[in-house]
């Protein structure tokens, strides 16, 4: 009996000395960040850096089996430290709004979140300011939700049309990235909740995305691949960035020390987290043993990658033991914890914020359906088949998307919505009434075709399987003249999807299937019989050939993944209640060979690339089409209207330049109907240190709805950096003595007025670090 008492005592007194000794340590929030790093054990700052992990992987820490995981669908967050106050905080994706999961278990309460436009779509409006406010109503439902950071954007270059991941990004060009990014994340950030800005830097494939070795130049990583990113973090701060899978230059990103810390830190001044994405920096999904994982764990820490995610045991057991023996530089370790501790201190779990679980998704939905049809592109309006009035007879719908709207891709990039609204639903929604045979015919049909498809992805890997379309269904020629002699109009829908870890393919993706064209075929000619009009819909995120075919058809409009009210929007601008004003951010070529980056990608071999040769260097999209004078089939920054507009009166504040100059423009409605105008800036450089392209966007804005008749004044600055090229023998932006040409323009095409300027000197803008050595020999294109 004494004995046992004893036991008791002992054991009380042991829990008194750790309660003791735990009031004693600091507390986050109440001592100092470097008096809690002080105070932590080698365990408990691996804890910290390396994530908690993800279920369904061998090897890992479970996430979502434990009991206290707060939001269900949630993509990770940081590891909690109790003993020092340190809480668990959420990330969660995506790019197109907030992916968690709708259902929870014993709970008959749901939890949708608003499927935006994807990011093709939404940099499709050039507007900035309608972007802010697409990112304000994400970042509420984040922090409703309980979230402490939105993994997004995703800023990306179009390096190629094929890569599966470009419906998530935004262009062509850095500038038209980095400001649209910018726009984003000023949006959701104002909840005082945060963003991800990624993926750091050239993932530009799915291929081997976690391995394959890109070769790329000094001066095409700065002027092409790492400007947005730059423009982003010096204009809106992002609070963390994410680390893309890829190596650059023989170095994995998350690795990268001129990435990380040279450029990042050192010449950017940025002061925010930096996290690698999921499983990045090694190959094999948590399949590596802890001998393997050692010495990418050290070179991530010092490289300057804060937080490895999702996180597993071995990562984390690897850097205690490289803490414990002193093979990790303990000066980075410190500040990488001091990173994510400042991190920490800014999220709403920190203020103990009392999220709601009820964001306002009826105005958020109101919101994305105003985004898209902004965002949507007029690639061709004959006649002006567009917009469609004429609510009184039939409209003959065709195409198996039509019935089954695309409202975003798979993946990262995919929201759990409450709804999608079809096209034929945001048809009739509007007044139209809809051929009741083919829709009869079609909705059976699709449900069947998609359910086979879904099969096939489920049993191919689930979220991450490769996306295939459906095939259309099969229409005689005979009921599609019934069709024509009975109808109105023709409506054809185009479908395309992709996702993660999967590029899209030449054949029967980037180009038209047999069966499309088929369908194309038919139907503009039974219905052209009866002189009547054929209009394409495009319900895609990223770039088709559209050269072979576009001149079968009336009009086409370019409607991108809408979001979930993808239907209502399109309908908004069919019948002319919106104008479309959106243009294009990328190029679309007329054959896939035209592109610059065709023959280099994905890489070599080609079965399954180890490497791929960035040998475009700084020619990507319209850089290298106009520079060399190859046709497109549409231009970058191209877009109709269903009305007209006038340049005039554009006027410099100087034609000699020394620190910035003034541009301003006026843009006239000419037409008979309101309208936006996306106006765009171009330089043209002299071209002695190095070879330049013959035109670059350097600013653009566009207009306030503008009634016929009425103007505005649109107003640019133009700055030293704005005209810099990046020299590689002196390591710094320079911008050249000369003459420049400063035009403006509706697209990179269509140049409305052009004034030239003078600098008497160089200006060396900018000195940087020495970065990004190639690994091996390449040869760049030079104009």
């Amino acid at each position: 009996m004494k004995m046992k008492n004893l036991k008791v005592l002992a054991f009380i007194a042991l829990g008194t000395f750790q309660f003791a000794n735990a009031q004693k340590a600091p507390q986050l929030g109440k001592a100092s960040v470097d008096e809690v790093i002080n105070a932590m054990t080698p365990e408990e700052k691996a804890e910290l850096l390396v994530g908690p992990g993800m279920p369904g992987y061998a090897g890992l820490v479970p996430l979502e089996g434990e009991p206290n995981v707060r939001v269900l669908g949630q993509a990770g967050g940081n590891e909690e430290v109790n003993r020092l106050g340190i809480p668990k905080t959420v990330f969660a994706d995506g790019p197109a709004g907030l992916r968690i999961q709708p259902k929870r278990e014993n709970n008959p309460n749901t939890y949708y979140a608003t499927a935006f436009p994807v990011g093709t779509a939404l940099a499709s409006s050039w507007n900035t300011e309608l972007i802010e406010e697409v990112g304000k109503a994400m970042g509420e439902e984040v922090k409703e939700y309980g979230v402490d950071v939105l993994l997004a954007p995703a800023l990306n270059i179009h390096r190629n049309p094929l890569n599966g991941r470009n419906f998530e990004y935004y262009s062509e060009d850095p500038l038209v990235a980095g400001k649209i990014a910018s726009a984003y994340v000023k949006g959701i950030q104002s909840h005082d909740v945060g963003t991800s800005i990624k993926h750091f830097a050239a993932n530009n494939q799915e291929t081997n995305r976690l391995s394959v070795n890109a070769h790329i130049s000094e001066r095409a990583m700065r002027e092409i691949y790492l400007r947005g990113f730059e423009i982003t973090v010096k204009e809106s701060n992002p609070w963390t960035i994410m680390t893309a899978y890829n190596k650059i230059n023989g170095v994995y990103a998350s690795a990268n020390e001129d990435l990380l810390t040279k450029v990042l830190r050192d010449e950017w001044g940025y002061k925010g987290l930096v996290m690698t994405d999921w499983f990045g920096g090694y190959p094999g999904f948590g399949s590596i043993t802890a001998e393997g994982s050692v010495s990418d764990v050290v070179a991530q820490m010092e490289a300057g990658n804060d937080l490895l995610m999702p996180g597993t045991k071995n990562q984390k057991e690897a850097l205690v033991k490289a803490i414990k023996e002193g093979k990790v530089d303990e000066a980075a370790i410190d500040r990488n914890l001091r990173n994510i501790l400042n991190y920490i201190l800014k999220t709403p779990t920190v203020a103990k914020y009392k999220y709601s679980d009820k964001p306002d998704l009826k105005a958020h939905a109101e919101v994305t359906r105003n985004a898209a049809t902004e965002g949507m592109v007029l690639l061709k309006n004959d006649e002006n088949a567009l917009p469609f009035t004429n609510k009184k007879g039939t409209v003959a719908v065709f195409g198996d998307t039509s019935y089954d709207f695309i409202a975003g891709g798979t993946g990262s990039g995919d929201v759990n919505e409450a709804y999608t609204v079809s096209l034929i639903e945001g048809l009739a929604n509007t007044g139209y009434t809809i051929d009741e045979d083919l829709q009869n015919a079609y909705v059976p049909y699709v449900k069947e075709a998609t359910a086979k498809e879904m099969k096939r992805r489920q049993e191919e890997g689930g979220i991450l399987a490769s996306v295939q379309r459906l095939p259309e269904m099969p229409l005689a020629k005979d009921m599609v003249a019934e069709k024509a002699a009975s109808s109105e109009v023709a409506v054809i829908t185009i479908g395309r999807n992709a996702g993660e870890q999967h590029d899209r393919k030449i054949d029967n993706d980037f180009y038209l299937g047999q069966d499309e064209i088929k369908m194309i075929n038919t139907v503009s000619d039974a219905f052209h019989a009866e002189g009547k009009k054929v209009i394409v819909i495009l319900n895609i995120g990223g770039v088709i050939e559209t050269a072979s075919w576009k001149d079968k058809v009336d009009a086409v409009l370019l409607a991108w993944q809408a979001g979930q009210e993808g239907g209502n929007s399109v309908a908004d601008v069919f019948s002319g209640a919106k104008n479309p004003s959106g243009k294009l951010t990328m190029t679309f070529p007329m054959d896939y060979n035209n592109e610059p980056s065709a023959a280099n990608f994905p890489g070599v071999p080609a079965n399954n690339p180890k490497e791929v040769f960035y040998e475009e260097g700084i020619y990507v999209g319209y850089r290298y089409f106009n520079t060399f004078n190859v046709k497109p089939s549409y231009e970058f920054g191209f877009g109709e209207s269903y009305t007209s507009f006038e340049y005039s009166d554009l006027k410099l504040s100087e034609t000699n330049f020394e620190d910035e100059l003034e541009v301003s423009v006026k843009v006239k409605n000419t037409g008979k109907v309101a309208g936006k105008e996306v106006v765009e800036v171009y330089v043209s450089a002299p071209a002695k240190m190095v070879d330049k392209p013959a035109e670059e966007l350097r600013a653009f804005g566009k207009t306030k709805l503008l009634k016929p008749g009425k103007s505005q004044k649109l107003k640019f600055t133009i700055k030293a950096k704005d005209l810099a090229s990046f020299v590689d023998a002196k390591s710094a932006w320079i911008a050249e003595k000369g003459t420049y040409n400063l035009k403006v323009g509706a697209s990179s095409l269509d140049i409305k007025l052009n004034k030239e300027f003078t600098l008497a000197k160089d200006i060396t803008v900018e000195k940087v670090n020495n970065a990004f050595d190639l690994d091996t020999e390449m040869e760049t294109l030079k104009n």
